[in-house]
C-alpha cells in the first residue's frame, strides 16, 4: 500500500516502513528495483556490473526516460542507452537467431 503525495509540486511516493511514514521519489523506488537486478546480475555473472542499457516501454516520453536514468545512476550503473522494448525484443532475437547458425 503507498499513496502518491504532493511534495514541493513533485509527485511523491508515501509508504510506512516498520510503522514510519517514508516519502520517496519515484526515481528512488525504480533505483530499488535496479539495484536488486544489478545484484541479481552479478551473481549470475560472477562480477560486478557497472554499465547497462535499461529498456523502457516505447510511451515513455522524454521526462520518463531522464529520470530512468537518473534511477539507474542512484543504483550505481552507468546507463549507456535507453531504448524501447520493443526494440530490445527486436535486438534479443536477432541475437538469438544468429546464435542458432
Amino acid at each position: 500500500p503507498f499513496e502518491i503525495v504532493d511534495k514541493g509540486g513533485k509527485p511523491m511516493i508515501k509508504v510506512i516502513v516498520k510503522g514510519e511514514d517514508k516519502i520517496m521519489a519515484p526515481e528512488e523506488v525504480s533505483s530499488m528495483v535496479l539495484t536488486k537486478m544489478k545484484e541479481i546480475a552479478e551473481n549470475y555473472l560472477g562480477k560486478e556490473v557497472k554499465h547497462a542499457v535499461v529498456t523502457v516501454p516505447a510511451y515513455f516520453n522524454d521526462q520518463q526516460r531522464q529520470s530512468t536514468k537518473d534511477a539507474g545512476v542512484i543504483s550505481g550503473l552507468n546507463v549507456l542507452r535507453i531504448i524501447n522494448e520493443p526494440t530490445a525484443a527486436a535486438i534479443a532475437y536477432g541475437l538469438d537467431k544468429k546464435t542458432e547458425q
